[in-house]
């Protein structure tokens, strides 16, 4: 007789389903669609370009958000039918098939309640990511290039659209700094606990005596905003600098001087962007980038969190909120959480989202206390 008997564990599942349902209101979702696509179907609709692109945006996302929990759904149902077939049959192989679709379900049911606690500001919004390799020479600027590939590994596996925006290659090995779009619903949510300084201990392979090298970088993490452009920024605050897109050891992509960095002079906040093919294009880029990051400090004065600036992280000793270990023991751990994992390559490879969760569990404790 075949014992399959997994009633309790569906139950359960549908349980925190339904209450996640009710979080993510999905009625409201199905409002909205119908909204956008009125607005997306309307024939003027790219008269304006950039209010098209805002529209069809919202409208995907939206699409999405549905898309994922009526699969769930679904999934939930199947499960069943599944389990009555394999005891009516007693089919083992049906069975080992349930079991593993309940672990499956159980995990993104899991990941779905923790895109419930996302309930900030900003974090249903796309992000801008940046790294910058800190202390550490070759090694860290090497680690800066890992980190870069970690998180776009993340967002390939996820099939979330990522747009380089700004790359500065070092004279030796990696990168100086780079930065990148990511275009999803609560990117900025989701990886905005990855922001911080990140160290990595291991052996140097730029170095000729065998010993172990200490390196760090920083991420910052900020959302893409419509309201940036509020804000005001006079031309003699700022320093617009040109030059020639580059790649790796400097070698010349392009025969135009299209990049742009501007540095906000009251603040010190530099902005770079080559992605785009024309000067004006990445001016316009760079500026809304940089409006952004002066709303963000805006706002944080105002509220007195200075400390959650990116600008205060220093990418050195003391700031630490993650280390890799790529000698002896193999492991990466996170010092907020606590979470580990005892495989450096997998994680390096994008296997992101058990360290992205817990730290989404853990800002939402530190917050209600």
């Amino acid at each position: 007789m075949l014992e399959l008997d997994l009633s309790a564990d569906i139950q359960a599942l549908r349980s925190t389903f339904s209450d996640i349902r009710a979080v993510v209101d999905v009625d409201g979702l199905r409002a909205d669609i119908a909204r956008l696509s009125e607005q997306a179907g309307a024939p003027d609709l790219w008269d304006d370009p950039e209010a098209a692109q805002k529209v069809t945006s919202a409208l995907s996302h939206s699409q999405s958000d549905l898309a994922r929990v009526d699969a769930i759904e679904r999934r939930l149902d199947d499960l069943e039918v599944l389990v009555e077939l394999a005891r009516e049959m007693e089919d083992e192989e049906s069975a080992d098939e349930a079991r593993r679709e309940l672990a499956a379900l159980g995990e993104a049911i899991g990941q779905l309640e923790v895109q419930t606690l996302l309930d900030g500001e900003y974090d249903s919004r796309s992000a801008v990511v940046t790294i910058r390799s800190g202390a550490g020479g070759d090694d860290a600027t090497d680690f800066a290039e890992m980190l870069m590939r970690m998180y776009l590994r993340w967002a390939e596996r996820h099939k979330y659209p990522v747009k380089v925006m700004d790359t500065s290659y070092a004279e030796g090995a990696g990168i100086k700094s780079a930065t990148f779009e990511v275009d999803a619903p609560y990117a900025y949510g989701t990886l905005s606990v990855e922001a911080g300084t990140h160290r990595l201990a291991r052996i140097s392979p730029f170095g000729s005596a065998d010993k172990r090298q200490t390196s760090f970088a920083a991420v910052e993490v900020i959302p893409v905003m419509e309201e940036a452009v509020e804000v005001d920024i006079p031309e003699g605050d700022i320093r617009v600098d040109v030059f020639r897109s580059s790649g790796p050891g400097g070698q010349s992509v392009n025969t135009t001087d299209s990049a742009v960095r501007l540095t906000h002079l009251p603040t010190g906040i530099v902005v770079s962007m080559q992605n785009e093919k024309s000067q004006i294009q990445n001016r316009a880029a760079a500026m809304r980038v940089l409006q952004t990051r002066l709303l963000l400090l805006k706002r944080e004065e105002e509220a007195a969190k200075k400390k959650e600036l990116a600008g205060v992280i220093t990418a050195s000793w003391g700031d630490q909120m993650r280390s890799y270990f790529l000698y002896g023991q193999q492991l990466v751990k996170d010092l907020r959480t606590g979470h580990e994992v005892g495989n450096p390559a997998v994680v390096f490879d994008g296997d992101l989202d058990g360290f992205i969760a817990a730290g989404i569990r853990w800002r939402k404790r530190k917050d209600d206390d």
